[in-house]
């Protein structure tokens, strides 16, 4: 377990304290004053610090000094006989993790401590992932010592160094573009501009000024030339986000530049030599796509030239707790909120959730527990899970209702239809709502309906 170092100059007191830590499987340090504390921590770095708040050459504030200067960052539990809201607000200012009121409950020292010690090892592990950052060379949120998470980091390191197009594929949420960000910040080109664009989330005409620019005059409202994200990438990197829905077109137009390294504006005949090293990434089979006759096959081979799989989260649950620990510091910090810790209880529950939206999910998840939690730690209670997917005995009455025989096909397609025409139905036929209600984007909403419009009331 851990080592604890007792600093109490009553030895009743320190003897009593000391069973009790003892029947949770720690090894205890005793001093009897500050002069002692000091020695001790001179020799031992304890995982925690007790200490009362009173002792005959000093106080818990001069042991927490102590602490601090023996350069342990641990957490000091105090001990007083006087236990008032100002001494507790004081203590915890100070520094001290918590105040327990003499003569303590031995239960209530035990959850005290677990607390503490469980706070301790998310702060050591938070350190770890830091120094893990740093190795990496900054793949600030590639988080995680699952084989595919390795794998992955591997591979990244591999391609990197080189100028190769890269396709990254992967759920929405996954992490994609963090991928890419950690493929460009470890080439050459890391000091270069790392430009990302998102295909699906603008229209064609649009998508294709960003990209290729455009010249004075060359629509209406062009009242100056612009340079496209092409030309702002010159000597970094272009991440096509979503590439899979670049509208044929514009498909050409990037084979082109994949080509022959030239971008020619709207309006423009002109061409211009660009050095861009080009990332894509998707949610979609591009083969698949390509089958079907709405993605280039040539381009999709100019593309994929190394491929990269992102693994969905429930296919690297052991990451977890590790996810958390990093999202927990990171969100309290971008929030400018306190930090707080995860109770075991709420690290079972969500390792028990399949996270549909992976990292993305996941990190909103635990967002929103930090704003609205009120403790402390964050227990289950303050994790908002959704309910909407079928239970497993839901599901196997559902199973157990179909014919022995079936055209699995057309059964899929029909019951695709069906929840589309529900979710459009109770989004008051606002896609984008639909879409939200199906736990899709946007953009596959779109790809369906084309494929397959729902019938209407008759």
């Amino acid at each position: 377990m851990s080592t604890i170092l007792i600093v109490d100059d009553e030895a009743n007191l320190r003897r009593l304290l000391s069973l009790v830590l003892r029947e949770e499987g720690h090894q205890v340090l005793e001093a009897d004053s500050l002069a002692q504390a000091r020695a001790v921590l001179s020799e031992q770095a304890p995982e925690l610090v007790i200490t009362d708040q009173k002792l005959g050459d000093g106080d818990g504030l001069a042991v927490l000094k102590a602490v601090r200067e023996a350069g342990l960052p641990v957490p000091v539990l105090f001990l007083t006989a006087f236990a008032t809201v100002e001494l507790a607000v004081s203590a915890m200012r100070a520094g001290a993790f918590d105040v327990i009121a003499k003569p303590f409950d031995p239960d209530g020292v035990k959850a005290a401590t677990r607390r503490a010690l469980s706070h301790a090892g998310l702060l050591r592990e938070n350190e770890r992932l830091r120094a893990e950052v740093g190795r990496l060379g900054g793949s600030a949120e590639l988080i995680g010592d699952s084989p595919a998470m390795q794998a992955l980091r591997e591979l990244i390191a591999r391609v990197a160094p080189t100028n190769a197009t890269a396709l990254i594929t992967g759920e929405t949420g996954s992490g994609k573009e963090l991928v890419a960000r950690a493929i460009h910040r470890q080439s050459p080109r890391a000091e270069a501009s790392f430009v990302p664009v998102n295909c699906a989330a603008l229209p064609e005409p649009l998508l294709e000024s960003e990209l290729f620019g455009h010249e004075k005059g060359a629509f209406t409202g062009a009242d100056r030339a612009r340079p496209g994200l092409f030309e702002t990438a010159d000597g970094g990197t272009l991440f096509l986000d979503e590439a899979g829905e670049m509208p044929p077109s514009l498909q050409a137009k990037l084979l082109r530049v994949l080509v022959d390294s030239t971008v020619t504006r709207l309006g423009s005949r002109t061409s211009r030599k660009v050095d861009v090293r080009i990332i894509a990434a998707t949610h979609r089979d591009l083969a698949e796509r390509v089958r079907q006759g709405a993605f280039r096959e040539d381009l999709y081979f100019r593309l994929a030239v190394v491929p990269l799989a992102v693994p969905p989260l429930r296919e690297r649950a052991q990451d977890l707790p590790q996810l958390v620990v990093h999202f927990l510091a990171t969100s309290a910090r971008d929030l400018k909120i306190a930090p707080r810790r995860i109770s075991p209880g709420a690290l079972r529950r969500l390792a028990g959730y399949p996270f549909p939206g992976n990292v993305r999910e996941l990190r909103n998840l635990i967002e929103r527990a930090l704003i609205l939690g009120r403790g402390e730690e964050l227990t289950d209670a303050d994790f908002l899970l959704p309910t909407g997917q079928p239970s497993g005995d839901e599901l196997s009455t559902f199973l157990s209702r179909l014919p022995a025989s079936l055209d699995m096909p057309a059964l899929l397609e029909q019951i695709e239809k069906a929840l589309i025409a529900r979710a459009l139905e109770q989004g008051g036929g606002v896609q984008a709502e639909a879409a939200r209600r199906l736990g899709l984007s946007r953009s596959d909403l779109n790809y369906k309906l084309k494929k397959a419009p729902p019938r209407g009331k008759d």
